[in-house]
């Protein structure tokens, strides 16, 4: 994926989740299999993707959102950020945050 992919992404009209990682951060490892589920159950809700933050195309990504800590979780929707946290986070709370951003943004699901 390039900073061009990525763009294109996150400035549709759809949720996107985006997980920003690395392969040698442990915390990001524990993660993949919340966010596999998270993606799995939550399909037509929100597309999910993963960026990993030492792929050389996506260092303009990287530094245009101040990646300083690995994982670091975002939601967008039309090139919004909707909610950024960084550090662990389960399933349960994926879900919750999505269920409000469905509230406040009265996103129809599909």
């Amino acid at each position: 994926m390039t900073t061009t992919d990525f763009d294109k992404i996150i400035w549709r009209d759809a949720l996107t989740f985006v997980d920003f990682f690395a392969t040698w951060c442990g915390p990001c490892q524990m993660m993949h299999p919340a966010i596999d589920k998270f993606q799995r159950e939550m399909n037509g809700r929100v597309d999910v993707y993963k960026v990993d933050i030492d792929d050389r195309g996506m260092l303009d990504a990287v530094h245009r959102y101040n990646i300083m800590s690995v994982p670091t979780l975002m939601f967008f929707r039309r090139g919004e950020v909707l909610w950024r946290e960084s550090g662990l986070a389960s399933y349960d709370h994926l879900v919750n945050v999505l269920r409000e951003l469905e509230k406040r943004e009265q996103v129809a699901q599909r």
